[in-house]
């Protein structure tokens, strides 16, 4: 992979070269790698006989090498509540969430709230959430209740810095569940192992 990253592309004779090891053993990697979503590769026709396989990261592998954005993200915003005031920061965050709601509501489009709260979880998984959802038995017949969990927050430090973000995310999942109350059961901030929300639809 960092072979990849540093080059670009290669095929599996090239990496074999690179880290000199056989090309079937590159080979196993390789099909691991893809079977994981980190790799994708183009077949390419070289003159007579088999295509070559060249290789490249997706967008999944690069994002497994360290960045730190929320590191910038966190002097930033420090930055920005010296100048403008914590007051401004949490009006500004308040205004991203409101974003975000919107892009959530296009993208989980209509239907029922179980089949709503299903493609929530899985954006959410795809931003590194680990999110995941259970139907739970009501009472009454004529409501609906839902727990979503996320067991990693991909914003972490900086919800340990600035934990409005969080209250502002309580407030994102209502808009896009609009017609559904949402409240927050468990909080990574303090301490538990899991953020979770009770999803009541009556």
């Amino acid at each position: 992979m960092q072979q990849l990253i540093k080059r670009g592309q290669a095929t599996a004779l090239e990496l074999a070269g690179f880290l000199d090891i056989s090309p079937q053993a590159i080979r196993r990697h390789l099909k691991d790698l893809e079977a994981e979503g980190a790799i994708q590769y183009e077949s390419v026709q070289a003159g007579m006989g088999r295509p070559q396989h060249i290789y490249q990261l997706t967008s999944q592998g690069r994002d497994r090498f360290p960045k730190r954005y929320d590191e910038f993200a966190i002097s930033f915003l420090d930055t920005l509540a010296e100048t403008v005031g914590h007051e401004q920061v949490s009006q500004i965050l308040q205004k991203q969430w409101q974003r975000k709601a919107l892009e959530y509501r296009q993208q989980v489009g209509t239907g029922s709230v179980q089949e709503r709260v299903a493609r929530l979880v899985e954006l959410r998984k795809a931003e590194g959430y680990m999110a995941e959802w259970y139907a739970m038995e009501s009472s009454s017949p004529e409501t609906e209740q839902y727990v979503l969990t996320e067991h990693n927050c991909a914003i972490s430090n900086v919800a340990e810095s600035f934990p409005s973000v969080c209250g502002h995310e309580l407030e994102m999942f209502s808009a896009v569940l609009f017609d559904c109350t949402v409240e927050r059961t468990h909080w990574i901030v303090n301490g538990e192992h899991r953020c979770g929300y009770l999803i009541i639809n009556q």
